[in-house]
């Protein structure tokens, strides 16, 4: 178990699992969420790639501090975690809010990013779910996490998996039902407060140039295919995978499916990360006998 402190001494937490030698993926989870929202694919990517998931502020083992976070803050802790685990540069895999905060960091930190996955998370706000997040923030204030679980729960699960999965719920986003409510709270408002900055990060997204995936599940209500399409749209280098009959919580709910288009898509990706290497080491050796 290992901890660093961010920029503002706020503790965090991360574990790094996994095949030593393997190129590092970064893990950042959603909204509510702990790293272990993850264990299926840390399990799945194991044999071949060097796994650091992170507890953002607020959730699991990190610091749950009183007062206002903000997505560029979760960003910049992500970045932390990987200078203390002494990571230069990693395949950033995000999911809902985590999606939101790889963005930041591929934008912010595009030196650091080997390839982007962005999985049911969108660019941008729409009214109806703020007004959703504004609910479930204040549901958490009010009655605690507990009142509002069910009722969350019916956003990530899909209908045919609500039964089977929800003793996981613990593992997923809004209904990580052990998280204390202002933490909880300050995460929704992290969102919220993102509206007001996401069009410079819209304007910054075709900028990227790293491979990109973007993932959905069609039957995702909180964040529908389209949001999933805009992000292809936007980002140039960006493929997008849609996957039949999952709903938010995919990484879960159609692990198998999820974890197979994350590795293949990750094969390539590091292949071409390699192959960069060595035209840039050709190149620097042609400049240096010059």
């Amino acid at each position: 178990m290992s901890y660093v402190r961010s920029v503002d001494g706020t503790r965090i937490h991360y574990q790094v699992t996994g095949r030593p030698s393997g190129a590092p993926i970064l893990f950042i989870q959603g909204l509510g969420a702990d790293k272990n929202g993850w264990n299926l694919q840390r399990l799945a990517t194991a044999p071949w790639y060097r796994s650091v998931a992170l507890d953002n502020r607020g959730a699991g083992r990190s610091d749950k501090p009183h007062g206002a976070y903000t997505l560029e803050q979760m960003a910049d802790d992500a970045v932390a975690v990987l200078d203390h685990a002494g990571v230069e540069t990693a395949h950033v895999v995000g999911a809902s809010m985590g999606g939101a905060i790889s963005q930041i960091v591929a934008v912010k930190y595009p030196e650091r990013t080997r390839s982007l996955t962005l999985a049911c998370t969108a660019g941008r706000n729409h009214p109806w779910r703020e007004e959703l997040l504004t609910s479930w923030r204040d549901s958490a204030l009010e009655r605690g996490i507990g009142s509002m679980g069910h009722e969350a729960a019916r956003w990530v699960i899909g209908p045919r998996s609500f039964r089977r999965l929800l003793p996981a719920i613990g593992w997923l986003g809004p209904l990580a039902l052990g998280r204390p409510a202002h933490a909880f709270a300050a995460q929704c408002d992290a969102i919220l407060a993102a509206g007001e900055l996401h069009q410079d990060l819209i304007d910054r997204l075709p900028d990227i140039t790293v491979p990109t995936l973007v993932m959905v599940g069609n039957q995702d209500i909180l964040t529908p295919r389209g949001d999933s399409e805009d992000l292809a749209d936007t980002i140039p280098t960006a493929e997008l995978v849609v996957i039949s009959g999952a709903a938010h919580g995919f990484m879960v709910e159609h692990a198998s499916t999820f974890n197979r288009v994350l590795l293949e898509f990750l094969g390539r990706a590091e292949r071409a990360h390699q192959a960069g290497l060595e035209e840039q080491a050709r190149l620097d050796d042609t400049l240096a006998a010059s």
